[in-house]
């Protein structure tokens, strides 16, 4: 974990992927009056520069946010993401890109509240000057998985987890599956959402029945694939998203194959959402 850096990966698919998702669950949640917590358990450095050479090495956002950059179709529902990201590029050129806390401190509102964990400590002093005097914003230098243990349940009582490891360790699905289990024995209410990489379908088939066998209620399912399976990089990622809005699954079925219909290679791949475990 500590030898990650996700600047070499900013902007790529797997983040358009993700944000897209976290930013209709935030947009969710501002539908109701009462406040909510967010806490993200990897949150990285907060916004990427494009044009950093770690970045240049593999231009991965030319598979990602710039191709949705570059569109003048987009479906009103990824108003609210691409604003953000226009929003950190105002000069027309797409070169910073947001990580989740910047999105989501971009979306929440004065009621809510957020905390953000980064146990490197070059990622997590550069959270620090990225939201210097920003009283929402709460930042601690601390292991993800102790973070679940140390802030939940919260007092508002309504909230979203992410979980977005670098899984660039040994049995990190296993990690995440106790993890999960852990928290939501502490917080069966809440939301959460964790991203992972597609890999062999033997490993994810083993992370989906850990998940399954949690005991975990509402466990809804997006995998979003747009290489062949024999390339030479993750051809795809997904989310589990425990406790989604009403209709989220009809919501973002539609939008997702949109996007796959633009990041897909060679129209490789495809969509999936279905009820990992349901009620």
């Amino acid at each position: 974990m500590l030898s990650y850096r996700h600047l070499f990966h900013a902007g790529n698919f797997a983040d358009v992927f993700k944000h897209i998702l976290l930013t209709r669950l935030i947009v969710s949640m501002n539908k109701k009056d009462k406040p909510y917590f967010y806490l993200d358990t990897h949150a990285g450095i907060g916004r990427y520069d494009l044009s950093h050479p770690w970045a240049q090495k593999g231009r991965e956002y030319e598979s990602g946010i710039k191709k949705l950059w570059e569109r003048t179709d987009t479906p009103v529902a990824m108003k609210p993401y691409m604003d953000i990201v226009h929003a950190d590029n105002p000069d027309g050129h797409p070169r910073f890109y947001p990580g989740s806390p910047r999105i989501v401190r971009q979306l929440i509102r004065p009621i809510d509240r957020m905390v953000l964990t980064e146990l490197n400590k070059t990622d997590c002093a550069a959270l620090y000057d990225l939201f210097e005097h920003d009283r929402k914003v709460n930042i601690k230098l601390m292991d993800g998985y102790q973070s679940l243990k140390a802030h939940l349940p919260p007092p508002e009582r309504r909230g979203l987890v992410l979980i977005d490891s670098s899984f660039d360790r040994s049995r990190e699905f296993s990690r995440i599956a106790k993890a999960l289990q852990e928290a939501h024995a502490k917080w069966s209410t809440g939301t959460y959402a964790i991203w992972y990489p597609l890999m062999a379908p033997g490993v994810i088939r083993g992370f989906e029945r850990e998940i399954e066998e949690a005991g975990i209620r509402k466990v809804l399912q997006f995998e979003l694939k747009i290489l062949p399976d024999d390339a030479s990089t993750i051809p795809g990622c997904g989310m589990l998203i425990v406790n989604p809005p009403w209709k989220f699954d009809t919501e973002m079925r539609t939008l997702l194959r949109w996007v796959w219909s633009v990041l897909n290679v060679n129209n490789a791949g495809g969509l999936k959402v279905h009820w990992l475990v349901g009620e």
